[in-house]
């Protein structure tokens, strides 16, 4: 079996009028979220980042502004996606992005991993992530972009 790494990129999608675009869980209804996943081996956090927007929105990062925003946080991993580790890995270093889009497109998702998705304002976006880190990123969006927080 081959088991993900504990390294993992989250990447805020959003336009600059602070639109943020939220994909909901195909295994968990009702939790919704901003693209992550976790690094392969031999790939860049950059290259992770842009790998996964594609896998999961369809979006081509290169077409748009990928920024690394240099931080990362450490979380204890859910316990019902533990099994996807390898056996006693129970925290995940989670690095954040942002893609920058000049205006909301529809994603064309991988249905293995998502059913929807919705084009919200920040704040509304925070409120509606079941993750507080992707609330927090979210958060930091808005203060990058000058938005009140």
């Amino acid at each position: 079996m081959s088991y993900k790494r504990p390294v993992s990129v989250l990447v805020v999608i959003y336009t600059a009028a602070g639109e943020v675009l939220l994909i909901e869980r195909a295994d968990h209804q009702g939790f919704w979220q901003s693209v992550t996943g976790s690094q392969d081996g031999g790939e860049s956090l950059l290259q992770t980042a842009g790998r996964e927007v594609q896998e999961e929105t369809g979006i081509i990062a290169a077409d748009h502004v990928l920024s690394d925003w240099q931080h990362s946080i450490e979380y204890e991993i859910y316990p019902h996606w533990r099994h996807r580790y390898a056996p006693g890995v129970t925290r995940n270093t989670e690095h954040w992005f942002g893609l920058r889009l000049s205006t909301p497109v529809s994603p064309v998702l991988s249905p293995r991993e998502h059913v929807d998705s919705v084009w919200l304002p920040w704040q509304q976006a925070a409120e509606k992530v079941f993750s507080p880190s992707n609330a927090d990123a979210i958060r930091m969006l808005a203060a990058k972009i000058g938005k009140t927080v």
